[in-house]
Formats: C-alpha cells, structure tokens, sequence
C-alpha cells in the first residue's frame, strides 16, 4: 500500500492555546476580533480543544495575536505541539460545583427557620450563620464568573458573566449590610443557589467538551513512542518520536508499531493497517513499500527509511482532521451566539434604567440597589443554560439503560436531524467475528482437522484464529508439526510424519479463505464469513420508516463489501481510506444532507468526527469508541433507529424548554422592574424557572422505550 497524499501544512498558520474560552460567545468574540486584525485572514476556534488557529501573512508575529486576544479578555499562548493532551476543563469547576451547593443547602436550613416566624435575636444570629458560610463560599465558587468577568472589564469589554457577577457582588453586599443592622431580609441563600445553577450548566457543559476532545487525544497514543534508529556505521540508537527526522532508517522489531511514515529498506512483513485503511486482513508489505505510522509490524523485523515524522505523519494528519471536525455545528450554538452578545448589555441597560427609575420616583438609594439587583438576578439565564444539558442528561440516562451510551449529548440535536446513513462493514454491519463454514469443518476427517487445528495454531492472521477457534470448539486435538514456518502474506507450511502440510492462502478466492493442503489427501478449501448483526434488516427498515436513507462505506476490499451489500440490498463504497470517507461526508452535507457516521475502525476516526452525528458499536477500537457520539454495547443494530427516534423526542422537549425560558422572562422581568420582587423572590423564581425545565426535561426518562 502507498501512502495518502497529505495537504502541506500551511506555513503561515498560528494555534494558540485560549484555556478563558467556555461558551459560544467566547467563541464567536475571539473569532471575530482576531479576524478584524491587518493581516489576519481568518480565525477558528476550537471550543473542545480551548485553541484558536489563525490564518495570516508574513508581518504578522505571534505576540501580535496573544496581544490582541489580551485586549479581548483572554490569555493565550502559542502552542508548539498541534496535537498535545488537553487537560480537562471539568476538574476546575468540580470544587466549586461542590462547595455552592453544600454552601446553599445550609443556608436554605437557616432560611427556613427563619421563614417560619424566628425574630430577634434569633434571626440575627442566623443571619450571621448564614453570612459566615456564604461569604466564603462565594468568593470562591464564584471565581469563575468573577476572573473572567474581570479580563473582559480590565479592557474595557463585558461579556456574560458581567452581569452575573455585579448581581452576585451587590446581592451579598446588600445581604451582609442588612445582617450588620439587624435588617428582616438577607439573600445568602438566593445568591448561593444562583450560583449552583450557574455551574451545574457550566459542568454538564464541560463534561461534552471533554468527551469531544477524547478521541483525538485516544488517536494520539496510538503512536510509537520512539524508535530504534541504524546508524550509519550500524550502531542502534533509541530515538523519541519527535527526535526522528526524514532519512533516518528505523529497525521495527515484530509487535512494534511505527513511530514514522517510511519505506521499507530491508526485510518483509505482514502489517495490521486497519488504524488507517479499515481492512480486516493484515497486508503483506515488502522492500520499497511504504509503511505508516501507527501501524503495527505482526511477523518479521524490517528496517524503515523515514519520509514522514512528527506532525507531518499520516497519524497525525488523521488526528488533525478529528480535531477540526469536533467543533460543534449545534444549531442552539448559533442561537446561544446571538444571544450573548446581546444579553450582558441588555441586562445591564434594564438594571440601570430600573435604579434611576426608581430613584427618580423617590425611592432611596438603597431601595433602588435593591430593585436592580432583583433584576440582574431574575434575568440569569439559568432556565435558558439548562434548557439543553438536562435534556440531554435525561435523555442519555434513558438510551445508556437500553444500552446506548450517549458521549456528546449535543449530538442528539443533530442525531435528530440525519437523513443518510454511511455504515461501515468489517464490526458494524457485521459482527467482525470471523466463522469458518460448519460443513467445511464437518467434511474435515479427525486427521486433517489436528493438522488444521495445529497450523493454525502457530499463526496470528485473522482466518488462523478463527479456524483454530471453531476447530477447538469441537473437541479437535492438535497433530504434532515439526519445521513449523509461517511465510508473510502465503501462509503457515510444516510438516507432519515425513509429509508436507500447509494452511496457505488460495491462489484464486472471491471471498475471505484458507486452503488446507496435505501430501497424499485433496486440497480442502475453508471459506470463512463474517455474519450480520442480528437484526439488521429490521433496523435498516427502521431506519428507512424514519427517512433515512443508508450506504455502505468501508475501507474493506470490494470482494468482502460486494457480499455484505448484496444481503443488506445496500449501495456500497469500497477500499476506501480515511480521507476518502470524509470526502464523501462533505459531498453529503455540501447537497444539503445531514450524515449519520457509523463505525468501528480506528479509520474511522475523522469520519465519525466530520458527520453530523456518529455511533459506533461497544467492539470498536479505542480511537472509534472515542471519536463516535454514541456507542450501541449489545450486538443487535436496532439500536440506530431507537437513537434517532429518542433524539427527535429530545429536541422536541428542548424546544418546550426554550419556550418555558422565554416564557418566565416575559412575565418575571417586568415584576423585577416594577419593583415587585424582592432579590430573595427573583432567586427563588430563577430557581423555579430551572427547576420546572428540569422536571419537564424527566419527561425523558423513557424515551428509549
């Protein structure tokens, strides 16, 4: 096999690493400043990845970006290695998560007592209580509403959690100004549970975006970490993978996979490339062959010439198409996009207009502070940030039940939406298991069926395992074998008694086989197969009743996809590489389809990545089980269109949840404003606002049915 033509990686390209960014409008605010800059032709963010890469001339330098994205808001850094680990953004936000809700459980106790008639004495002191433990807490779960609040400010800027964070300042300012002159009302308890409703969304939120970077990050690690290099005078040398450089000859023992792109210089071998191609068979590869990295030597030691290493590889390039391919296309994305840019001054204006208001109509200054923070509060946007995430919770808890396992909830919305399906072969139409045909085994003589059993024994090819599986199943016994030699890409050949035997590949196949060769008994051919998954027909129907039209696509030879799409009645596309299935998710989406990706292989990485939606099965490799949205765990297919009907429903409840959002602001905003709503009121009414979405959103909890 040659290696895939790879695009050069554009010399006038930068990738900052912007660890502040968290919501669409970071995004949308990043992007378009950074595109307004002389020079800059273009900027795209990657929310999952926290990194912006920027297009731009030659007299542009990197500190011009990182000074720009600091007069934005946000700290940035070049980030050398395109492909490094990111560190999750769930972790930082856990402890603060922890600490608003603990904190707003025990104040809401103290309220309660006081809500009940306690006065005096005793609701100051659980005033004070109450002050103890809700300052602290706020100053820190608040940390990450307040920093970025900050940045933004410094500059002159503002941003969503402006708003936030004066309401929450002023709150329990006001709070503790009242608990200090023996006030009737302090809002501890409200700014509390303001804050954990703020930071549950921001949590699920994360949690997606882990999820999404995951598979780039499982593709990575399927890399050799070195090399043993030959030099010239033929000493061996171990070399870091990012100390190999193109002329470099490394020597990949059996067992090892490639650290490098190369071509083989001496010595010959069979390769497991399913990392890049998909296709099942291991593939004899020989001098003057190309090798890639990633792909893992089975049989011989071989030396390797490096053309390719380090971010120039195939491997990578595959990992950078997975990384730009996560970047969400969420329709409510673009809505929430919108939406911020208009909510922090929108807020704001309401807030003021309120204090001056009031201030004009004779109210104090306090009285007035009062008002407008009722009105920072109510209009949060909690209902709004949960409307989707707990849909999608619930929902995910319903399908992982019936053994779908959602990985990016913002899935389900474009799940929802699919008309085409491309399906691979090999493990998701059928089951990846190979089975030697019964009667093949049965017309087998006890004799032959020891010969077979220990031949295929001394082997790791795919079809050896297989047969020596079935044959161990019924009871056979090993032959001795003495000379045993497995040959590269030909098979097994030994001898038993004073005759030769072989397990060999046959001359001329249609289909996946091996042939039995004994002196002095007649070849016997074993043809293997790969059966369907249960319920196929039934689940492509599904499928087809929900209007979702269904292809094969497989990096597969065009033989062993022919049978698969003759019994499924499928249009198929065969030997094709990664590359080419994401060509054809383009084409797809380009005439205005939305694709569903289903996959297993380790090569189907960036196509599952670029569709609008994508499921793999529970027997998929690490990188599928990664890069895909939502994993079936049983062998049955009727697990696709049960996905895309709970999604349809999902965004159905999604949609009641916005309403209710808008909904409550329509009616709550103007009793804040007419003064009608105390800051403890509009944190209750926020919280009610939260909590009827939620309960609307349990509706889910049997969708998967």
């Amino acid at each position: 096999m040659s290696a895939q033509p790879r695009p050069d990686v554009a010399p006038l390209r930068t990738v900052l690493a912007v660890p502040g960014m968290h919501c669409a409008g970071c995004m949308s605010k990043v992007e378009r400043g950074l595109s307004t800059l002389p020079g800059v032709s273009g900027a795209r963010v990657n929310l999952s990845a926290r990194t912006v890469t920027v297009a731009h001339g030659d007299r542009v330098e990197e500190r011009d970006l990182v000074d720009a994205l600091a007069v934005l808001g946000f700290e940035a850094q070049p980030r050398r290695d395109e492909l490094a680990p990111n560190l999750s953004a769930v972790k930082p936000l856990l402890a603060p998560f922890a600490v608003a809700g603990f904190a707003a459980m025990n104040v809401m106790l103290l309220s309660v007592s006081i809500w009940s008639g306690a006065d005096g004495a005793t609701r100051s002191l659980f005033h004070w209580i109450s002050a103890a433990i809700a300052i602290p807490a706020v100053a820190y779960a608040g940390r990450p509403f307040f920093a970025s609040a900050w940045r933004v400010l410094r500059h002159g800027r503002t941003n969503m959690d402006v708003p936030i964070s004066i309401g929450v300042l002023i709150a329990t300012g006001l709070s503790f100004y009242e608990t200090a002159v023996g006030g009737e009302h302090a809002w501890f308890d409200g700014v509390l549970m303001l804050l954990t409703f703020l930071l549950a969304g921001r949590v699920l939120d994360a949690m997606m975006r882990d999820k999404a970077r995951a598979g780039v990050d499982a593709l990575i690690r399927q890399a050799a970490q070195g090399a043993t290099v030959v030099a010239a005078d033929g000493t061996l040398a171990w070399r870091k993978a990012d100390e190999l450089a193109a002329g470099m000859v490394m020597r990949v023992a059996a067992g090892e996979r490639l650290a490098a792109d190369g071509e083989i210089v001496a010595g010959q071998s069979r390769f497991d490339q399913s990392l890049l191609t998909g296709e099942s068979a291991p593939i004899a590869l020989h001098r003057g062959d190309a090798a890639l990295a990633g792909t893992l030597n089975l049989d011989a030691p071989v030396d390797v010439r490096v053309s390719h290493a380090g971010q120039d590889t195939t491997l990578a390039e595959i990992a950078r198409l997975m990384e730009a391919s996560t970047q969400s296309r969420s329709r409510y994305v673009r809505i929430a996009d919108r939406a911020s840019r208009l909510y922090a001054p929108a807020v704001h204006t309401l807030a003021a207009i309120s204090v001056i208001g009031w201030l004009i109509a004779g109210a104090s200054l306090y009285e007035a502070l009062v008002i407008g923070v009722a009105v920072l509060i109510i209009t949060c946007p909690c209902a709004l940030g949960l409307a989707v995430p707990v849909a999608q919770v619930v929902a995910s808890g319903a399908l992982m039940r019936a053994g779908l396992m959602v990985k990016d909830g913002s899935a389900l919305e474009r799940l929802a939406t699919i008309d085409r399906a491309l399906l691979d072969k090999t493990g998701t139409l059928t089951l990846g298991r190979l089975t030697p045909d019964p009667a093949a085994l049965d017309a087998l003589p006890p004799t032959e069926a020891g010969i077979a059993l220990a031949l295929a024994s001394h082997s790791r090819h795919p079809l050896s395992r297989a047969l020596a599986g079935a044959l161990a199943a019924r009871g056979v016994r090993a032959a001795s074998l003495w000379g045993v030699e497995e040959r590269p890409g030909e098979g097994v050949f030994a001898h038993h008694d004073d005759g030769a035997v072989a397990l060999r590949r046959p001359e001329q196949a249609t289909g996946t086989a091996v042939v039995l060769d004994i002196d002095g008994a007649p070849a016997r051919l074993i043809v293997c197969s790969d059966r369907l998954r249960p319920d196929a027909a039934e689940a492509l129907a599904g499928l087809r009743a929900l209007g979702v039209e269904c292809s094969i696509l497989s990096g597969d030879n065009i033989a062993a996809v022919a049978e698969v799409a003759r019994e499924t009645g499928l249009t198929a596309q065969a030997s094709a590489t990664p590359a080419d299935k994401q060509a054809a998710i383009a084409r797809l989406r380009a005439s205005g389809h939305h694709v569903l990706m289903v996959g297993d292989g380790l090569n189907d990485g960036p196509a599952l990545a670029a569709a609008d939606a994508s499921i793999a099965p529970g027997t998929a490799s690490d990188v599928g089980l990664q890069a895909s949205d939502l994993v079936f765990v049983q062998d049955s297919l009727i697990a696709l269109p049960r996905a895309v009907r709970a999604s349809r429903a999902t965004m159905r409840i999604v949609r009641q949840n916005f309403a209710l959002a808008i909904l409550y602001n329509v009616f709550a905003v103007p009793l804040a404003i007419a003064g009608l709503v105390t800051p403890l009121i509009a944190a209750l009414a926020m919280s009610i606002s939260s909590l009827i979405v939620v309960g609307n959103s349990l509706r889910l909890a049997r969708v998967a049915r």
